[in-house]
């Protein structure tokens, strides 16, 4: 049985035992669920304490992935620049939109009340409380000291100075310190997928205590979550054709038409790397874009660009400062939006749970936020991960038809080979 499928029941069975005994009898929900409730906590520490080294570790082989990539030529520093240039618009319009959307919902002060009662926060992430505590907290005095308050953004800081720092020492020192980098993310990746072994259990008490304590009112939340999710994926996906149109200098029914069948396999698949063949076939064949150009900048995008990762990120922490009743000021967004983009960059192949999780933990901490529902929107969160990954796909091939326009021609005709490699997915 897939893991999604796996988790999706252990949340089921926790959603009807919560509302049965709520509705059964209140005080007998509320004593269940202060048992069951530090299974889920336990579940939850678990998987917070493998985001620090985890973090910090991608970060530093995102930034050298990145560095050697752009080292490769024009072409390939062009990709990255487009890149976090689409992230980071994808971060802002986030930070913007998803708020404004969960305003035009109803409030419900009781399931405010009932949620903070249910889900009691555990320490969060040092968060700065002015703009010039923010600006002075970017770089840490002490990274061991942020290390240990869980404090994301200046010790993403510190791996992003790490990671440049790598690539001006001896080759051979460089490659040892990746190799001991690369050992420590791949451990606790191993950790995360202990931990995530049993999920349904974790998420079976965070929900059953939650329903518990807030009845259906819950499963109404998680709703709305999951129409927030796939609108702001849908939104900015739709947003990418106008990009490819300006910056691309393509018409809006060519390229539509000509990214179809690698939307469709990203659909089917939930997988940019399956996708992979397809958007080279709709590169290189259908917009006629460079081999020299299309070759180079999709397989890079499949490594380094997802552009639904900062939409999620922020998405989730609208989510929960809303349904916590919490004022995210406009430094911890500031802060959240600088940190998606940095951490999207290092995490694109994680597999999409230990991504969740990895990834969403430390910008929640960052803006100050409690982590408890991260758990429960996890189960939630393959319904939403279909439109994410067709967004990531339209991004990619954006992404290729802003870097392509204006790009010299090849030389030679290439293609009738290509054809024959790109055409063996299909077939």
């Amino acid at each position: 049985m897939l893991m999604s499928t796996r988790v999706l029941l252990g949340l089921a069975l926790g959603a009807v035992i919560g509302l049965a005994l709520a509705f059964w009898d209140p005080a007998v929900a509320t004593v269940v669920a202060g048992f069951v409730q530090p299974v889920g906590r336990l579940w939850l520490n678990a998987l917070q304490m493998t985001v620090v080294p985890l973090v910090v570790a991608l970060i530093v082989l995102g930034v050298n992935t990145a560095s050697d990539a752009a080292s490769s030529g024009r072409t390939a520093r062009k990709a990255i620049v487009v890149f976090l240039i689409l992230l980071t618009l994808a971060a802002i319009y986030t930070a913007l939109a998803a708020p404004a959307l969960l305003s035009l919902l109803p409030r419900d002060e009781a399931l405010v009340a009932s949620f903070r009662s249910a889900l009691t926060p555990v320490a969060a992430g040092t968060a700065p409380g002015g703009f010039g505590e923010a600006v002075a907290a970017i770089i840490p005095a002490n990274v061991i000291a942020a290390a240990a308050a869980s404090a994301m953004l200046p010790l993403v800081v510190f791996a992003l100075f790490f990671g440049f720092a790598l690539n001006r020492i001896d080759p051979a020192h460089k490659a040892r310190l990746l190799d001991f980098t690369q050992a420590i993310a791949d451990v606790m990746i191993v950790i995360v997928r202990w931990v995530l072994w049993v999920a349904p259990l974790g998420v079976f008490a965070l929900v059953l205590a939650v329903c518990a304590q807030v009845g259906v009112r819950m499963l109404s939340a998680l709703a709305w979550y999951i129409a927030l999710q796939c609108t702001l994926y849908i939104s900015v996906t739709v947003m990418l054709y106008l990009v490819a149109r300006v910056f691309g200098g393509e018409p809006f029914k060519r390229f539509a038409l000509a990214i179809i069948p690698a939307q469709t396999i990203a659909a089917s698949t939930q997988s940019s790397l399956a996708s992979l063949p397809a958007m080279l076939e709709s590169a290189r064949v259908r917009l006629g874009y460079p081999l020299h150009v299309s070759s180079l900048v999709l397989p890079m995008a499949v490594s380094l660009f997802r552009i639904t990762s900062p939409i999620q990120y922020l998405g989730v922490a609208a989510f929960i400062a809303w349904i916590y009743g919490i004022d995210v000021t406009t430094a911890h967004v500031a802060a959240g939006v600088g940190l998606a983009v940095i951490v999207s960059m290092g995490s694109v192949g994680l597999p999409g749970q230990v991504s969740f999780m990895a990834t969403n933990m430390p910008v929640a901490q960052a803006m100050g936020l409690p982590i408890e529902p991260l758990g429960v929107l996890l189960a939630v969160d393959t319904i939403p991960d279909v439109f994410s990954t067709v967004g990531n796909v339209s991004a990619d091939l954006t992404a290729t038809s802003v870097v392509a326009r204006g790009a010299p021609a090849d030389t030679v005709d290439p293609i009738g080979p290509f054809e024959g490699v790109a055409g063996k997915p299909d077939a």
